[in-house]
């Protein structure tokens, strides 16, 4: 029979203790016992168990104590209680100080089965979420963020900073640069970790969706709004909210967001009651706000407000150093993803990617590395296998200018070729 899970059994009557261990076993569930308190703390201490089965009369002693010690020191441990003396009061004790079960003697076959594969499952689901939050950490922590350039080490300082704080954080930078992942990262480093990460796009909606997206709406604001709708701002609550291209917020939409950041408190639309949450801001754009403002096409109160601190990203083409790092990176996360084996770029082609402006800058990076490796026929990505606007007609290789100053290739590079025909 297939096992699952491990059990503690702890009964001071020896003959009980034996044949319950016995029966658990050949249901398929590895059972350890213990005889008494003092057993039962030894066991649970030495090996890890996922679920504890209790007597609460252990002689002298009270399995209380033993569920006592499994919430304080071994929190993951189940623990059902047992006993044959169960009254109401009892009951409702064990379920107040953690107990997941609590069970009466005579034990019932399938009541008790039952009780166990609950108790095992919920011990499932937390280790899944806990395998889960390491994925995010993993995807969404600072460790994913690659960079050694000295501008990104600044960054990386400023999060470690700035996570655990309150203040509002503008992240700037062209597109590409990654201001979403920062924006993770600077949640995942904070103490509101377990809490929501809400993002929107606020250029992506016209304003009448963008205001119900955010502050949600009361049931008959409008056709069609049969129910009401919690927003954006409400599901952060307690945890951070996300806001990229914040620039591109019309004026009136401008005075919600500078009444919520400031007061952090809404109505919804159409509605007249007053909402309070304790969400997080970070904020994205990729526009100078501060132009903007001198063009009155941003509002000013709205840009002290949330420029309290700036997180500004540079662009790939100012952290050349780091696209090797980076296209490493990605080369190995798409071959895991696509079972594909590449061992790396020729010395032309990471010449190339580090000769290129990038204009969508990291992202297009990760996009051209992608292409490279699912078109690529060879185990190195080659100058072949990179989009000929990268690539370009006077790309130079690394052995055409070996003992040549950069001075004379270039003069070379401009010299006609009369031995052509026209």
């Amino acid at each position: 029979m297939k096992q699952r899970g491990s059990l503690l059994l702890v009964d001071d009557d020896r003959q009980v203790l034996a044949s319950m261990a016995d029966w658990l076993t050949d249901q398929g569930y590895p059972t350890d016992t213990a005889t008494n308190l003092t057993e039962g703390i030894a066991a649970v201490d030495n090996k890890s168990y996922d679920l504890v089965l209790a007597d609460i009369r252990l002689g002298n002693e009270d399995g209380f104590d033993l569920l006592a010690h499994c919430r304080k020191n071994h929190p993951d441990a189940a623990v059902i209680l047992i006993t044959g003396y169960g009254t109401v009061e009892v009951a409702v004790e064990a379920i107040r100080q953690g107990a997941f079960d609590f069970l009466t003697k005579p034990l019932i076959d399938e009541e008790l089965m039952m009780a166990i594969e609950r108790a095992i499952n919920q011990h499932e689901v937390i280790e899944e979420n806990k395998n889960l939050k390491a994925q995010l950490d993993l995807r969404f922590g600072m460790e994913n963020i690659i960079g050694h350039d000295h501008r990104m080490l600044k960054i990386f300082d400023m999060i470690d900073s700035v996570a655990d704080t309150k203040a509002t954080v503008l992240i700037t930078g062209e597109s590409g640069t990654g201001k979403s992942l920062i924006a993770r990262a600077i949640h995942r480093h904070s103490g509101r970790r377990d809490k929501p990460f809400v993002e929107i796009a606020c250029g992506a909606l016209p304003e009448t969706l963008l205001e119900s997206e955010l502050f949600g709406h009361a049931a008959g604001a409008f056709t069609g709004a049969l129910g009401e709708k919690l927003g954006k701002f409400k599901l952060a609550d307690e945890g951070t909210i996300f806001l990229d291209e914040i620039s591109t917020a019309s004026p009136s939409m401008q005075v919600k967001l500078l009444r919520v950041l400031q007061d952090l408190e809404f109505e919804q639309v159409g509605g007249t009651k007053t909402f309070h949450v304790d969400a997080r801001a970070i904020l994205a754009t990729n526009d100078d706000l501060s132009k903007l403002v001198a063009e009155n096409r941003f509002r000013q109160d709205l840009f002290y407000r949330i420029n309290v601190i700036n997180i500004e990203l540079p662009s790939l083409r100012d952290r050349i150093s780091d696209i090797p790092l980076l296209a490493g990176h990605f080369l190995q996360q798409v071959c895991e993803e696509s079972n594909k084996k590449v061992a790396g770029f020729t010395d032309d082609a990471m010449l190339a990617l580090q000769r290129y402006r990038w204009p969508g800058n990291v992202r297009e990076l990760q996009n051209v590395i992608e292409r490279a490796v699912l078109l690529g026929k060879s185990g190195m990505i080659g100058i072949d296998d990179l989009p000929q606007n990268l690539v370009g007609i006077g790309t130079v290789s690394l052995e055409s200018v070996a003992g040549r100053t950069l001075k004379k290739s270039a003069q070379q590079s401009r010299t006609p070729d009369h031995s052509r025909s026209a």
